[in-house]
């Protein structure tokens, strides 16, 4: 899209990048830092690009143990998590940092550095459950600064979950007997020294996998993809009716591929593509919404789905290529789902598309196809399974900066002449090459600071765990669940989809799915369910919980950059994403959806269908248009019909699609008639 036509956009919209900025700080925690300048940025960006180097060298080639490497990476994380996030996000002062923060964040990280520095002797310790006081002390100071730290950088609602289960494992453990003292000392010796708390499955796999592709995120961002999705998305639906949403949809699920936050991409593509939808004449509150929803779907949208695959190929033990590979056709469905509801609510206003001097050319989209490249190469390298995951990601970087440093050049040689400027080609590809070298800097420096909140809400994720593991809690819910639900599977996962969407309020999609696999997950896999399809199932459901009210984090963000009603955007990017409270029973009882098991093409191909025309039911009820005003009770018969679609079995298919069916017909049939009457 050209840089006139954005101009336009955001005038249209009064929305101005400081206005971005207060959004992304006021709903998105990662966004409230400290406001470094001059000489202290430099040092500061030099601390996190230098960090984010180690990490890449130490994933593919350190050889030390577990508790070495995962507790000196959490060090490292307290020092650069305390220069980056404030107390408070209000009155943030330049290059100002309290002598308070100094003190707690140099006891914190000396707290690892001292674990690293003595694992040996602490794992010796550790065998003969003889961890001394000192000991002790040092971890609950360590807890208690990642959890200030996960304050100011996650939120409250993963601390009320992990401060419950704590306080709960001290009454288990007194419970039973021990004193104060010694259920401290069991406690600190599970969260904080053995490898199923702090530095459990989760900072493993952020330790291993997840920086890395945060950091391949980063690069990739400054190659210019995201404005190359969203110009791709523009051209393939730009001119249909009501364009600019189906736009959105399009471009965020591109985007959310490599995004780690549905905040982030809700803002990011909603900056553009909601002054778009609100100037073709969509109201406010569903413009945030089809942003919200969309940018959510981008966290199951694989090949990355916000970096969650590689924590789901460690829970379910199954290569990363097989979690990507079976998230796709749900994942289409979701997204097919908005699409439908996008469209009805665009024939239901009367809306037309963008008009052809709006349109990207297709020039642009042939001459920057290439910035695909190191996308398709770690997708490639990641599927085919021919290197590690870390040297995959390390090969996508390279490429993406080779990528970017060719965009440059290409953007230099272009505007050599545009902005009063007489340079040579020579002279152009010298000021890309500065660029480039900046630009690979920030990256660095943004994927360290991108790490930070994921790694914290790890080791959240992590001691949440552990309480789990020291009290047998996940038995108590299991088995009260299961009592419940007896032989009616359906009521256990309607329990767990509550317990997930409660659970995943606020948190972040990592942390997230940690949660739930570690809470959740294994109630379903009690009451029968495939194992794939228990961990998809609460992976969804923990997701959806950015766009539920009442804490629908997404969805505000969308409201603020479309000026609406805040609940009402969040109630619309519900009804929108009706597909992901819908499709998760399917592949509950059809793991077909998931290519679990032994599945036929023809299977896949029939659930597939029949699941595309139910949520077109479904959709049209919801939006009650459909070639015309439906009136309420076949709304309900519409409804009702789209759910019979959902439910496994040939009966029910049939029963939907005559339904669904029929009362299309017959709506079709009246429109026009009542067209032919106005002529």
């Amino acid at each position: 899209m050209s840089s006139e036509i954005e101009k336009n956009i955001v005038n249209a919209n009064n929305t101005t990048e400081q206005d971005l900025d207060e959004i992304m700080r006021k709903y998105d925690r990662e966004s409230n830092t400290r406001i470094w300048e001059g000489k202290a940025k430099i040092v500061m960006n030099t601390l996190t690009a230098v960090f984010s180097l180690y990490c890449i060298w130490s994933t593919m080639f350190s050889t030390a143990q577990p508790e070495t490497k995962l507790t000196l990476f959490l060090g490292m994380i307290t020092i650069i998590g305390f220069l980056t996030y404030p107390a408070q996000k209000k009155n943030v002062r330049p290059n100002h940092m309290p002598i308070y923060d100094i003190l707690i964040m140099l006891v914190g990280a000396g707290c690892y550095f001292y674990f690293a520095i003595n694992a040996v002797n602490i794992i010796k310790m550790q065998a003969n459950t003889n961890i001394g006081t000192l000991q002790v002390a040092i971890g609950v100071i360590a807890i208690l600064i990642t959890v200030e730290l996960c304050r100011r950088c996650v939120g409250i609602p993963i601390l009320c979950v992990v401060g419950v289960l704590v306080l709960y494992a001290f009454i288990n453990s007194m419970a039973y007997g021990m004193r104060f003292s010694v259920a401290l000392r069991v406690i600190i010796d599970k969260l904080f020294y053995s490898t199923n708390g702090v530095i459990g499955t989760p900072v493993n796999v952020c330790y291993k996998y997840i920086v890395l592709f945060i950091i391949f995120g980063a690069f990739l961002e400054r190659t210019g993809i995201s404005n190359f999705f969203i110009s791709l998305a523009n051209r393939i639906a730009g001119r249909s009716s009501g364009g600019p949403a189906k736009v959105a949809v399009i471009s965020s699920a591109l985007c959310g591929m490599v995004s780690g936050s549905s905040v982030g991409n809700t803002v990011t593509t909603g900056s553009v593509t909601i002054p778009m939808m609100k100037k073709t004449g969509y109201k406010p509150e569903f413009a945030g919404a089809v942003e919200a929803a969309a940018s959510t779907g981008g966290q199951i949208m694989p090949p990355i789905m916000g970096a969650a695959a590689f924590l789901m190929a460690e829970y379910m033990d199954i290569p990363y290529a097989q979690v990507a590979a079976k998230a796709i056709l749900p994942a289409v469905l979701y997204f097919a789902g908005i699409f439908i509801a996008v469209h009805l609510e665009a024939k239901k206003l009367g809306l037309k598309g963008m008009s052809k001097d709006e349109m990207p050319k297709t020039k642009y989209l042939i001459t920057n196809c290439y910035l695909l490249i190191p996308l398709i190469i770690l997708v490639w390298l990641v599927a085919s399974g021919a290197k590690t995951m870390q040297f995959s990601a390390a090969i996508a970087i390279i490429a993406a900066i080779v990528i970017g440093y060719i965009n440059k050049i290409q953007n230099a040689v272009a505007e050599k002449d545009g902005d009063g400027e007489k340079r040579s080609v020579v002279q152009s590809i010298g000021k890309a090459t500065k660029e480039t070298l900046f630009s690979t800097a920030d990256a660095l420096s943004a994927g360290a600071k991108g790490g930070v909140t994921v790694a914290v809400a790890c080791a959240m994720a992590g001691v949440i765990s552990g309480c789990i593991t020291v009290t047998g809690l996940a038995s108590v819910m299991i088995n009260a669940i299961v009592k419940v639900a007896g032989n009616a599977t359906i009521v256990g996962l309607l329990l767990t989809m509550l317990c997930c969407i409660v659970l995943g309020m606020g948190v972040p999609t990592t942390a997230n799915y940690c949660i739930m696999a570690s809470t959740c997950a294994p109630i379903l896999i009690e009451l029968g369910f495939p194992v794939v399809a228990a961990h998809f199932f609460v992976f969804y459901f923990g997701i959806v919980a950015d766009i539920t009210p009442p804490v629908a984090l997404a969805a505000y963000a969308g409201s603020a950059i479309a000026k609406s009603n805040p609940m009402k955007t969040g109630i619309n990017a519900s009804k929108l994403a009706i597909a992901a409270f819908v499709v998760p029973y399917i592949f509950a009882y059809s793991p077909a959806m998931l290519f679990d098991g032994s599945t036929a093409l023809y299977e896949v191909l029939l659930i597939s269908v029949s699941a595309i025309v139910g949520l077109f039911g479904i959709a049209a009820s919801l939006n009650g248009f459909l070639f015309k005003q439906i009136p309420v009770v076949l709304r309900l018969i519409l409804a009702a019909g789209g759910l019979c679609m959902m439910i496994p079995g040939t009966l029910t298919d049939v029963i939907g699609l005559c339904v669904v069916g029929g009362i299309t017909a017959m709506l079709f049939v009246a429109s026009r008639k009542t067209a032919a009457k106005a002529a």
